[in-house]
């Protein structure tokens, strides 16, 4: 049975402030709490219905410090849902990238102003997908453990390192470094389709009403652009959410690195 006492720390959580206090977050659902789990993420607290804990017994108690079990009305006044998903975990916020962390032989993106909870867990849900370990945000990006972010990258969040910089003094030392470049996106630029591209390198995308912020301009040297297929009409959509132009502009990166390592053999 949950108290009243534990009711409030978990609704307290839905709140960045309480979130940093306490280095936790909360995770809904049945998919979302097995990843994180099956990944070894920490959980300091399993709030769960019989039918869900009949169906996993499977996840030991090792990473897990209490376990609750709940009804379906109980989980409802902790659940950010109106109709609540048989599990709420409360999960240890891990560290993240460090400052040792070594990017120069892979691609990571950076990430500046994202504003929107759901693009931002896609943009994590994308990384996975394609094999990117590593995102930068912007000190002013969306909360990474926001509950909506958390639940747009269906558990991605616990394969990918994320870190919050200021982009400047972060990009700045990278963009002296031999051999690397830094990508970004912008509505002039070379056609992504054509331009030369690596398989490592930073590759920045800003946030769809203000793009790439003028400061981070002088430290990106290869600057891109997303074509429109218009079958020769006259207009266009203005922008692309920056969710669907990072699948993209990944997709393109990897299917490149794909062609080049297959017809080496």
């Amino acid at each position: 049975m949950l108290s009243k006492n534990k009711i409030k720390f978990i609704n307290s959580l839905k709140k960045k402030k309480y979130r940093s206090e306490k280095g936790l977050f909360i995770a809904e659902g049945f998919k979302l709490v097995q990843e994180l789990l099956e990944e070894g993420a920490e959980a300091t607290l399993i709030c769960a219905t019989s039918q869900w804990l009949e169906h996993n017994p499977s996840h030991a108690r090792a990473k897990i410090i209490e376990q609750i079990e709940v009804t379906e009305q109980e989980l409802g006044k902790i659940s950010s849902f109106k109709t609540p998903q048989q599990v709420l975990g409360i999960f240890a916020i891990s560290g993240g990238l460090s400052e040792a962390d070594d990017l120069a032989g892979q691609l990571s993106l950076v990430l500046d102003r994202i504003n929107d909870p759901g693009n931002l867990g896609t943009i994590v849900r994308l990384a996975d997908w394609f094999g990117i370990e590593n995102i930068i945000c912007s000190t002013d990006t969306v909360d990474l453990y926001n509950p909506k972010t958390v639940q747009s990258t269906m558990g991605s969040i616990a394969r990918v390192k994320v870190a919050y910089r200021e982009l400047a003094e972060f990009l700045e030392p990278w963009s002296r470094h031999p051999g690397f470049d830094i990508y970004g996106c912008f509505l002039e630029g070379e056609n992504l389709y054509t331009a030369p591209l690596q398989n490592k390198g930073i590759i920045v995308m800003g946030s769809e009403s203000h793009g790439i912020s003028r400061e981070l301009w002088p430290y990106i040297n290869q600057q891109l652009y997303i074509p429109a297929f218009t079958r020769g009409k006259a207009t266009t959509a203005e922008s692309l959410n920056v969710s669907m132009a990072t699948g993209i502009v990944c997709s393109e990166f990897r299917r490149r690195q794909w062609v080049s390592a297959n017809h080496s053999k």
